[in-house]
């Protein structure tokens, strides 16, 4: 019989393709969501499936539930959506994670904690390897969500140490395909919005910094990866190490979606990452995995999503279910 498995935040964008994935892997799928960014258009196709079941339910409060593995993704991840509740985002990372991990010590499950590349801040170091503390504003207006991840970590790694728990920390970064919200407020997505609006695409400072994207299969593989392996690695970068600057994607989407779209400069927000690139050796060699989807082919089928979502009209970009 196949491992009973939690997922928080599972009909967010990352979350409902994991779904999809380990239900593919033979597992029964727990689906916990409070539908704040989550939609229920994305995990709409297995809510007939016998083996998936949907709880609509908050994070912060804790919950009992019998699992084998947890995957706690529950949290904004658009600074637009983070920074709409800064309390909030830090009480989810916090509370939440440390609800998990209670649950996952009372009934001895593994736990993947999904943190994010933001812990490395605004990096002096690069490209950024996992042994690299971060450059992070801890007052700032990402504070919320770059620090409460960090905590997540610090959670994460205390309750390993202290009550001898199963713990996987994946850090992620950027990650792109279809399920991402019209509205989610990140620079891919507002590229393709944009472009096929036949809109300017909004540049923030001069277009130079830049950033690594990681189609979704390739990110929920690696996740994948790192929870079945039967060894503690300590965090493993996720993503892309192919890097492009924000100029250089926002033609290429123009380029793609045969736009008529042009520029728009605007000033650089603060604590904005100006460079980000993982060192992916630590999951190359123990977890054997890299991304496999070329830019090209993810971002064609990034961009007509999107269209379709489009063409729907105004109930496509709603963030909540």
């Amino acid at each position: 019989m196949g491992k009973r498995v939690l997922v928080t935040g599972g009909a967010g964008f990352i979350g409902s393709h994991l779904c999809d994935h380990l239900l593919d892997q033979g597992y029964e799928v727990i689906c916990l969501d409070n539908f704040f960014t989550g939609n229920k258009d994305n995990i709409v196709h297995l809510l007939g499936r016998h083996r998936f079941e949907l709880i609509r339910h908050d994070l912060v409060n804790p919950i009992l539930l019998e699992v084998d593995q947890i995957y706690n993704l529950a949290c904004p991840a658009s600074p637009i959506h983070y920074q709409y509740n800064p309390v909030k985002t830090v009480k989810t990372n916090v509370m939440g994670t440390l609800n998990m991990l209670g649950l996952a010590k009372r009934v001895k499950a593994r736990i993947l904690q999904a943190s994010t590349s933001e812990v490395y801040g605004d990096p002096t170091v690069h490209p950024q390897p996992e042994t690299y503390w971060g450059n992070v504003n801890c007052i700032g207006l990402r504070s919320c969500y770059d620090e409460g991840k960090r905590l997540a970590e610090t959670l994460m790694m205390d309750y390993h140490r202290q009550n001898q728990v199963d713990i996987r920390i994946a850090r992620i970064f950027n990650t792109y395909g279809p399920r991402m919200a019209v509205n989610d407020g990140r620079v891919m997505s507002n590229f393709v919005t944009q472009a096929l609006r036949s809109q300017p695409l909004t540049i923030y400072g001069n277009g130079g910094q830049t950033r690594s994207f990681c189609y979704v299969s390739d990110m929920v593989r690696g996740m994948f990866l790192l929870m079945e392996l039967d060894e503690f690695l300590g965090p493993v970068n996720l993503g892309n190490p192919q890097e492009t600057s924000m100029l250089e994607l926002a033609r290429r989407i123009i380029e793609m979606t045969d736009s008529k779209a042009g520029l728009e400069y605007r000033p650089l927000p603060p604590d904005d990452p100006g460079r980000r690139r993982p060192d992916i050796s630590l999951a190359r060699t123990r977890l054997g995995w890299a991304p496999e989807v070329p830019s090209e082919a993810g971002l064609r089928l990034t961009i007509e999503y999107f269209r379709e979502k489009l063409a729907m009209g105004p109930r496509s970009s709603t963030i909540s279910a």
